[in-house]
């Protein structure tokens, strides 16, 4: 068993860097993540040599991320909304260039510069590729402190194993929280960089050169149908997910992150009302869990998916169960959490009182 500690969702998503053996992180403060360069500029260096900066801006973090991933450097850097949209032309331009990286947002209630209060607005320019151009990350929707730690090792075998970036999809709430966490042992950093990397011109080794431009169409299209390849392979390899109740289920009541947490309470509460509710929480929202809600939904009287935005995740669910049950939302928009109680007022006025 690793050591065990009670810490703030923030601070221990740093610890995890540390202990991950992250090479370097690039950040830029902006509440409700700033502890994350908070705890990392006490002593990470001078615990393992790791490298930390704060950048002069969201757009300077990301492309310094790009550079030291493009060096096959273990690097990360973290923001919330309005930080992470910022830096959505470089995680494009990672994205392309096939790099490894671990991403983190720590969502706040927007849109614009909105509100410090936790919220899950940014699904949408998480999952659908949030700049330019046909790419996907691997998003990583952690719900508790212990998996805002897991998510950081689990984010860097991904990354590495398909070079490409992988981004930790929380909220504010799981940022500031406090939970009992158990903590990885302390790995050592990379000594050995993968063949790929740019570390220097080496005597009877070809010339490495890493970049996402390429003028010519025909050649840019062979970089989209080998990235397109990748998405496929990491769609049926790398699907995560978790159920609760659903063997006799009729009804599902579905969220990611914090909102999942809400939903399993509300589970409980409706079972002890006579309704058979089960629970589905996708643990990666791209690749999106599809088959299990497809499967799922086959038995259901309906679906109801809760979430800390104005209704995004189930665009995907209703992809997903493809019409053969109903699906209603419930969503807490600007930094709102929903409550147990108004989700099962949701659930009965959708289900049981409309007859569904």
């Amino acid at each position: 068993m690793g050591e065990i500690k009670l810490m703030k969702g923030n601070e221990a998503l740093a610890e995890a860097m540390i202990r991950e053996g992250c090479d370097a992180y690039f950040g830029y403060p902006i509440t409700p993540q700033s502890e994350v360069l908070e705890y990392l500029s006490i002593d990470a260096h001078k615990r393992t040599g790791m490298v930390v900066l704060q950048s002069e801006s969201e757009v300077s973090a990301i492309n310094m991320v790009y550079g030291a991933a493009a060096a096959g450097k273990r690097v990360m850097t973290t923001s919330s909304s309005p930080g992470m949209s910022l830096m959505q032309e470089g995680i494009s331009y990672i994205a392309s260039a096939e790099l490894p990286c671990v991403l983190a947002n720590v969502m706040r209630g927007g849109p614009g510069l909105g509100t410090i209060q936790p919220s899950q607005g940014d699904y949408f320019q998480s999952v659908k590729g949030g700049g330019h151009g046909d790419y996907h990350m691997i998003v990583l929707a952690p719900s508790s402190v212990q998996e805002m730690v897991n998510y950081v090792g689990l984010g860097f075998e991904l990354a590495e194993k398909y070079r490409t970036p992988v981004m930790l999809l929380a909220d504010g709430a799981i940022g500031q929280m406090m939970e009992k966490v158990e903590l990885p042992d302390q790995k050592p950093r990379k000594t050995v960089f993968p063949d790929w990397a740019t570390t220097g011109k080496i005597a009877g080794k070809p010339r490495r050169y890493i970049t996402s431009l390429n003028i010519k169409p025909e050649e840019m299209e062979k970089i989209n149908h080998i990235l397109q390849n990748k998405y496929a392979e990491i769609t049926k390899n790398e699907v995560r997910y978790v159920t609760k109740n659903i063997e006799d289920a009729e009804y599902i009541f579905t969220g990611f992150g914090l909102g999942a947490r809400i939903c399993t309470k509300a589970m409980e509460i409706a079972r002890e009302k006579g309704y058979k509710v089960g629970m589905i929480r996708p643990q990666t929202v791209w690749p999106f869990p599809t088959e299990i809600y497809n499967k799922t939904s086959k038995n259901l009287k309906g679906i109801l998916c809760v979430e800390m935005n104005a209704g995004q995740m189930v665009e995907d669910v209703k992809l997903s169960v493809n019409g053969q049950c109903p699906v209603e939302f419930y969503g807490r928009t600007g930094g709102m959490l929903p409550s147990p109680d108004e989700i099962i007022e949701k659930f009965e006025e959708c289900f049981i009182k409309g007859g569904k």
